[in-house]
């Protein structure tokens, strides 16, 4: 009954939020809202390549409002929730009897998150700012990101602080903490408990990561903004044989990853206006440690065996040069490291910690909104049942693009991109890679997207991606190369912000 009033509460504030806008509540207290709904139609084939029957045809919904709450100029109370979320046609709540036999429906796999679903806040968190310190404080859940989101991006519960440096508006240096995981499901932090928690775990030390960036614009250098960052995470929960990425994750990543118990990263990101020509750029260097001693890959190929030492690096440039006011010619060229040892010696290789998949390039290969914490559903090769890489992880890619938009309301997109492995791809069974056989053409693929403003705010898209697979992707998904069927996917999107 609580549940219900609270909701009931909660809507009629939405309803009036979304009215106006902006309310003032009493003196110097203001409601603002914004939001998204967004819902799509999914069609997938041949993810598997044709190993076995894939074809998943659905329909998702998203409602999102991010309210604020301000008190004058200097604090605010931000918030992020999605209700009304899920697949339709599917029952997302089963009955009492069968949740008190265990049984759970088929949407509901990803981190435990009811969304399917009633309520979910992603992130709540109050910001004040202080004047005097030149410095505006956030505490709370909230987004944790660098660069273009191919190193990091999560939510995550910490403190933020960004500092107004110099005299130069617009340079800004920000420091934080975040606490990434309890170590086990428990308020300990002994590192043995007497008891196992439900992930297996019973080492309850913390895993932590400190992050800064500093943000710079440089305006009379090529309208260039300019990001340089650095974040270290450690992990200290490892007795138990888990490391929080991947073990912990409730999802899979690709076969053969590093279990990450320390990990340094520095880089720069930044974009630049050179008359017509616009770049976006990103280039960063990664080195940690696994200090879990692996004599298997795990019951699913889960975990790598090395030394203990891990590297990695990332390259990105986009490029984008506008022929005219309605039509523009890109290219994307994306480099990130392999695993030259292979995953059975020597050292790891890791290209990033925790991202939500927004990072893109391409609609099938590496296209992966994550369902564990931005999403629902698995989408593009990287995603958990298919386990393709994701992100830059030992990928060389180049594309070419073209973007037309011949009304005001109409865009036109279409690319064509060529990817190959930065390191060679093994064929795997069961019991672990072929260590004699392997391949780096991972494929070809073929998207286009299409966006039309139907009215205001209200956007009709209908986007797709045909890919087919090289020797080295039917390596990294199947194992071996005896399935070549060529993977594609078309998406009709209804999206309305606000």
């Amino acid at each position: 009954m609580i549940r219900f009033k609270t909701m009931v509460i909660l809507s009629l504030v939405l309803l009036f939020s979304v009215s106006f806008s902006q309310v003032k509540i009493a003196e110097n207290l203001t409601l603002k809202l914004s939001g998204v709904f967004n819902t799509w139609f999914q069609y997938q084939k041949n993810f598997w390549f044709g190993k076995s029957p894939y074809e998943d045809a659905y329909i998702v919904q998203m409602l999102r409002f991010n309210p604020q709450v301000s008190y004058g100029d200097n604090v605010r109370i931000v918030t992020r929730f999605d209700i009304a979320q899920g697949w339709w046609g599917v029952d997302n709540e089963p009955a009492t009897k069968y949740k008190e036999a265990g049984f759970k429906s088929a949407s509901n796999l990803f981190d435990f998150k009811d969304t399917h679903y009633l309520f979910h806040v992603d992130q709540a968190y109050v910001w004040f700012n202080v004047p005097a310190l030149r410095t505006a404080f956030s505490v709370g859940r909230m987004q944790w990101l660098v660069g273009n989101r191919m190193l990091i991006d999560n939510n995550y519960d910490g403190v933020q602080a960004d500092i107004k440096i110099g005299l130069i508006n617009g340079d800004m240096l920000k420091l934080g903490w975040a606490k990434v995981s309890e170590g086990v499901d428990a308020l300990s932090d002994l590192d043995s408990t007497s008891s196992v928690d439900y992930t297996g775990s019973w080492d309850a030390r913390d895993a932590d990561l400190y992050l800064a960036n500093y943000s710079a614009d440089l305006k009379s250098l090529a309208n260039t903004k300019l990001n340089v960052y650095t974040f270290y995470y450690i992990d200290r929960s490892i007795r138990d044989g888990n490391a929080y990425v991947p073990n912990l994750l409730q999802y899979k990543k690709v076969r053969f990853s590093p279990q990450i118990t320390k990990l340094l990263a520095f880089g720069f990101q930044g974009t630049s206006k050179l008359g017509k020509l616009s770049l976006n750029y990103e280039a960063n260097y990664l080195k940690g440690k696994d200090e879990i001693g692996n004599d298997s890959y795990g019951a699913t190929l889960d975990v790598d065996k090395n030394d203990g030492n891990l590297r990695g690096y990332n390259f990105y440039l986009k490029a984008d040069y506008a022929l005219t006011d309605a039509l523009s010619l890109g290219a994307v060229f994306g480099l990130g490291s392999g695993d030259p040892d292979g995953p059975w010696g020597g050292k790891g290789n890791v290209t990033k910690l925790r991202t939500a998949g927004f990072f893109y390039i391409t609609e099938v290969w590496e296209d992966s909104i994550m369902p564990d914490e931005e999403g629902i559903t698995p989408q593009g090769l990287g995603a958990p049942n298919v386990r393709g890489y994701r992100e830059l992880e030992n990928t060389t890619i180049g594309q070419i693009n073209l973007t037309v938009s011949p009304l005001k309301s109409l865009r036109l997109f279409a690319s064509y991109s060529y990817v190959r492995a930065t390191e060679p791809v093994y064929a795997w069974t069961i019991s672990g890679p072929n260590q004699n056989l392997s391949a780096k053409d991972l494929g070809w693929e073929v998207d286009f997207k299409i966006d039309y403003e139907i009215v205001s705010k209200v956007v009709l898209t209908l986007r797709g991606g045909y890919f087919k697979p090289g020797v080295a992707a039917q390596y990294l998904i199947n194992g071996n190369a005896n399935y070549s069927k060529a993977a594609w996917e078309l998406k009709g999107e209804v999206t309305f912000t606000f």
